[in-house]
């Protein structure tokens, strides 16, 4: 048997395994899926159905779990012969990664919500179905790869395709999550796979590719938030603590905002102010120059590891936002948190952000950034 393009680079001789392939209605799924099948496993295919009452069609490219989007994984499926499922994990998308979105803003911070879903939908609460319904193995559409280790074992790695590499959002899988794991669609462009699925008749070749927060359809993250948790009046302030405006509740800023500040005058020097920090405390959000932004080093929680946790400082690069570049490094696991010194400042970092620590291109684990360490505006 030949192993897929994607799969862990094992023998030829690898075992026909029971794989339960995660259709989301789009062509990474669709094709992840029909791959499995070429490469000689038992493949069943079942869709998500995350939201508790889904709308009948998607909004232009945004979002995903629609009426639509199961049909598309329905007919996929089809096509591609293989028995298909829809699963609900609404009330469990719900609790995981709806509450803990908006709670999170409600904290001051700004989690990811497409990181989030990765720990505890496909690959908590799908993972641990499956496994338990017998099967070994859960494929998905993301863009990253799985390489297998000559003594055993498993490293998560990057995607070829640097532009729609996921391995950020993947970061939080632990070495049993990644034995249980197939991806597919590593080793390939996005390119060559819509050009595939053209190929295997899959209707799903040229559908646009969901973005932003697939349950905020419309895109309105501020309104979403505004809606479950009301308005909230409260100061825009600089610095030294002088009162410059006011706002409808500190959730609707995220940390290095420029635009939608409602700032009636403009800084002393001119330039452009941004949000430093967000406070539910006071309910204040603080603004200042782009310099106040420089994020020296930082703290981050909740640490999960690829594999063998590391033990001392080591020296990575690290990735700090979904589309961020990596950035040179030091780290340390202590006390249970991760400490992190950059070698360059980097701006736009803010507490609920996922850190991922990288050698080369293997993905070495990730943690929930708790604290900043930045420049003084004083300083600057």
């Amino acid at each position: 048997m030949t192993d897929f393009p994607g799969a862990p680079s094992g023998p030829s001789t690898s075992p026909r395994l029971r794989v339960l392939a995660a259709m989301s209605g789009g062509v990474d799924s669709a094709v992840a899926a029909a791959r499995a099948v070429e490469a000689g496993h038992e493949v069943t295919g079942v869709h998500l159905a995350l939201a508790a009452n889904p709308q009948s069609f998607r909004t232009g490219a945004r979002g995903c779990c629609t009426l639509e989007d199961s049909r598309d994984a329905r007919r996929a499926a089809d096509v591609i012969g293989i028995p298909f499922y829809v699963w609900d994990l609404a009330e469990r998308f719900r609790e995981d990664v709806i509450d803990d979105f908006v709670a999170e803003y409600a904290a001051g911070r700004t989690p990811n919500p497409c990181l989030r879903c990765n720990e505890k939908i496909k690959f908590a609460a799908l993972l641990d179905r499956a496994l338990a319904l017998g099967f070994d193995a859960v494929c998905t559409g993301h863009y990253a790869r799985i390489v297998e280790l000559p003594g055993g074992g498993r490293e998560l790695h990057r995607a070829v395709d640097a532009a729609k590499d996921q391995s950020y959002v993947l970061g939080v899988l632990d070495a049993q999550q990644l034995a249980h794991s197939l991806f597919p669609l590593g080793d390939t462009t996005k390119e060559q796979i819509r050009a595939e699925a053209e190929r295997r008749d899959l209707a799903v070749a040229k559908k646009p590719d969901s973005h932003d927060i697939c349950f905020i359809a419309d895109g309105d993250t501020q309104g979403f938030l505004a809606e479950r948790l009301g308005r909230a009046p409260g100061d825009i302030l600089d610095a030294d603590g002088t009162k410059l405006g006011e706002h409808d509740g500190a959730y609707g800023f995220t940390i290095g905002q420029r635009k939608g500040l409602r700032i009636g005058h403009p800084a002393p020097d001119g330039k452009p102010r941004y949000v430093l920090d967000i406070s539910p405390v006071d309910n204040t959000v603080t603004v200042g120059p782009a310099a106040g932004l420089d994020v020296l080093g930082l703290t981050a929680i909740r640490p999960r590891w690829c594999g063998p946790a590391p033990v001392g400082a080591g020296r990575y690069t690290a990735q700090l936002r979904a589309h961020g570049e990596e950035v040179p490094v030091t780290a340390e696991l202590a006390g249970g948190q991760l400490r992190v010194a950059l070698d360059t400042p980097a701006r736009g970092i803010a507490p609920g952000q996922a850190v991922v620590l990288y050698d080369g291109t293997r993905v070495v684990g990730s943690a929930t950034i708790a604290e900043t360490e930045r420049r003084a505006v004083a300083e600057i």
